[in-house]
């Protein structure tokens, strides 16, 4: 039987995870951690829910070699990431990497904790015309200079985890990089794109995405949870479609525009609405192509993804908002 911590338990993706984990007979029990101060998921038995600020590297002891070793903690699925576009700075960082690079440094001595797996993202794929639209394991990362704290946050994370691969002979260690979970609440940039009525798109583009449903990513994380394999996995999403699709299925108007007007006007509807929504971060994708192979999640975890967006349920959600 099998004890896991979550951490970013709040999230959507998180509370979908721990419900999902407490049906699980093979899970014994769930350590649920974040930052929120009440769990509003759902009761069991199996459940302990704590509050922990994991910017703090005493905390994050405390939580290890407190509750996390008295519930025989064996599998850590690290999730906690800032989800805001707009949040930056030291003490982001410190929740976007070195929280990852302290839970990763007293896993490798804790004395039941055995795997670790790190829900990464698609993000951190270098998207570019001549690197071509399919993105494997081995694609080139984002490591371009200038790049917004969002995504060198998260690549920094990512290269964190990979590089303990092979190192420690304590830890099994799975890093899953998923495509992006078009959701509410889930930091996903493209949901926060389609709130607007009439969404521009760059003239003359019109590229595919790929997108997760919470249910997919749920399963992925749940297959790495008791696998023993290492490395790197994709997680590939059900629907594949282009842009201009993605927003008619929306209920939304699209416009093309020229491409250097799109910062500037993302730019004015962010600074007016308060929106989460960055042109610079979306900049090459909504250029070029870029659909994550999904073969070896498939061949190792046993992961396919199987259940598509309900894209009824978030053009009303989508209308909803705009009330």
């Amino acid at each position: 039987m099998t004890g896991v911590m979550v951490t970013g338990a709040t999230t959507p993706v998180g509370r979908a995870l721990v419900a999902g984990l407490l049906e699980d007979p093979a899970v014994a029990r769930v350590l649920a951690v974040a930052v929120e101060p009440r769990w509003t998921g759902p009761a069991s038995e199996k459940l302990t829910y704590l509050q922990a600020d994991l910017t703090r590297s005493r905390r994050i002891r405390r939580l290890l070699f407190g509750p996390a070793r008295d519930l025989d903690v064996n599998v850590i699925v690290h999730g906690a990431l800032h989800r805001s576009a707009a949040d930056r700075g030291e003490k982001v960082w410190r929740l976007n990497v070195e929280s990852t690079r302290e839970l990763l440094h007293l896993a490798e001595r804790h004395p039941t904790v055995r795997r670790f797996v790190y829900r990464s993202y698609a993000e951190v794929y270098r998207l570019r015309a001549e690197l071509g639209s399919l993105v494997g394991e081995g694609h080139p990362l984002e490591l371009s200079g200038g790049m917004p704290q969002r995504v060198r946050d998260r690549v920094e994370a990512d290269l964190t985890v990979c590089t303990r691969m092979g190192m420690t002979e304590h830890l099994s260690i799975a890093v899953l990089r998923c495509a992006e979970v078009l959701a509410p609440e889930s930091g996903s940039q493209l949901h926060d794109y389609l709130r607007s009525r009439v969404c521009f798109r760059p003239l003359g583009f019109d590229p595919m995405l790929q997108v997760l449903s919470v249910e997919d990513v749920v399963d992925a994380l749940r297959r790495a949870v008791h696998a023993e394999a290492q490395g790197v996995f994709n997680v590939p999403g059900h629907d594949v479609l282009p842009l201009s699709r993605a927003i008619a299925r929306s209920g939304r108007a699209e416009l093309a525009v020229p491409g250097p007007l799109l910062g500037p006007l993302y730019g004015a509807r962010s600074w007016l609405r308060g929106t989460e929504f960055r042109y610079g971060l979306n900049k090459w994708r909504f250029h070029f192509s870029g659909v994550l192979d999904g073969s070896r999640a498939e061949r190792v975890l046993g992961y396919r993804p199987t259940h598509p967006l309900d894209w009824d349920a978030l053009a009303a959600e989508l209308r909803a908002s705009e009330a």
